[in-house]
């Protein structure tokens, strides 16, 4: 399944409120931090990350792995910010239009 325009622009919108919980750095994205993103995609199914500046990586292919790894849907990349969706097996919260 992928999202459609409608839908992500759904979740834009419900994401524009939230505060990125994790950042990438210099030392870019590892094993640990991809464990912790898809456990707070399965509380949250909504989530940002912040890209700091001091990382050199290309900002698309980081917010591509990021998504691959943790089987959700790039919703937005703007900026230095990324915003995945991912549905919840057990704490469904959000209903997609």
């Amino acid at each position: 399944m992928t999202l459609t325009g409608k839908q992500k622009r759904f979740l834009r919108s419900e994401a524009h409120h939230i505060d990125p919980i994790f950042q990438i750095g210099k030392a870019g994205i590892n094993h640990n931090m991809i464990v912790q993103i898809d456990e707070a995609l399965e509380k949250r199914e909504l989530i940002k990350v912040h890209i700091l500046q001091n990382n050199l990586e290309d900002k698309s292919e980081l917010a591509a792995t990021l998504a691959r790894s943790t089987n959700s849907y790039l919703v937005q990349l703007i900026g230095s910010i990324i915003v995945l969706y991912r549905e919840s097996k057990d704490n469904k919260q959000i209903e997609l239009p």
